[in-house]
């Protein structure tokens, strides 16, 4: 690589701002969850202020007298346009990935297309790379260093992989999510939702033992968090901030967003299609499209590892869906 680049990360922390304070030495998960007492009403709440605080902020940065622009993510500028440099990504990870079923696809792709329609050069997440990040076992290592996590953690794969099978936390109540680098389609755990998926592709006879709303999507996260260090790994995620989001897309221009006129278009664009998701998706049986996701519906956890940040890589072990 003729120049060195950062990541994205360095400009761009990502803060927790739902106000719990995590202890040093323990499964990082479990302070939310105590916060809450375990109910997902509280979790859901702090996931909601976590998201609802950070759009906030970021829109107040989209809007500022002193904005100076965006973050463009070097690495994928250069992947995506190579005649700029000839360039790769060193960024080796390893990570414990959800696959989004068919009809959040579908929702992603619609969400995808009107944000398009705003900025015509963004960059979007193919439909095919969409995941969801259970957990963050470690990033930007070498590869050597990452074969030698998963040769650890070899043992442990299947049982990780296969665990949402019998272990089933749902997301609900869509909205994008946004900064100065990316966009996300985030979700809450949820809370006594009435349930929108699709039912479990039959046989389903399996005995669940983690099913209904008491076991959130972040008790999940804790029970990943204890899965890897069980097995001998040292978790060292960028960070634990309550949320779970999948990547739509980036931006790899200023053109789009060069003006105060155009940066105003671009945040009054995700506040409409927020309150179009919260009117028309939430909680909507009759809506065609769903707002709903039962983390590993069709597919179990993706083990991944390799140049993870684009939605590559390759799949050490997928677990078993329903």
């Amino acid at each position: 690589m003729g120049s060195a680049l950062q990541s994205t990360d360095i400009e761009n922390k990502l803060e927790d701002l739902s106000g719990v304070i995590l202890k040093p030495g323990e499964n990082p998960y479990n302070a939310l969850i105590e916060t809450c007492d375990g109910e997902p009403a509280k979790i859901q709440k702090l996931y909601a202020v976590h998201r609802v605080k950070r759009n906030a902020q970021q829109r107040a940065k989209f809007l500022a007298s002193d904005y100076t622009g965006l973050i463009i993510d070097q690495y994928l500028l250069r992947l995506e346009n190579p005649q700029i440099e000839p360039s790769f990504d060193p960024r080796y990870c390893m990570t414990f990935w959800g696959r989004p079923p068919i009809h959040v696809l579908e929702l992603a792709e619609a969400i995808q297309n009107r944000l398009k329609a705003v900025a015509p050069g963004i960059w979007l997440m193919p439909l095919h790379r969409m995941h969801i990040t259970t957990l963050e076992v470690a990033f930007s290592r070498t590869a050597a260093e990452i074969e030698a996590l998963k040769e650890t953690l070899k043992p442990a794969i299947p049982h990780i992989a296969s665990y949402t099978h019998r272990h089933r936390s749902r997301l609900v109540k869509p909205m994008i999510s946004y900064d100065l680098s990316a966009f996300a389609l985030s979700f809450l755990p949820a809370a006594s939702e009435p349930p929108l998926s699709p039912a479990p592709v039959a046989p389903d006879s399996v005995e669940v033992l983690r099913q209904g709303d008491s076991y959130t999507y972040h008790h999940l996260r804790r029970d990943m968090w204890d899965q890897a260090k069980d097995a001998g790994v040292t978790v060292s995620s960028r960070y634990i901030v309550p949320s779970a989001h999948i990547t739509l897309g980036r931006y790899l221009t200023d053109a789009d967003h060069a003006t105060p006129e155009q940066r105003l278009k671009w945040v009054d664009a995700i506040d409409e299609i927020n309150a179009w998701l919260e009117a028309e998706v939430w909680d909507n049986a009759d809506s065609r499209l769903i707002g709903e996701w039962v983390v590993g519906q069709e597919k179990g956890l993706d083990v991944r590892v390799g140049t993870l940040w684009y939605g590559g890589g390759r799949t050490v072990q997928v677990g078993e869906g329903f």
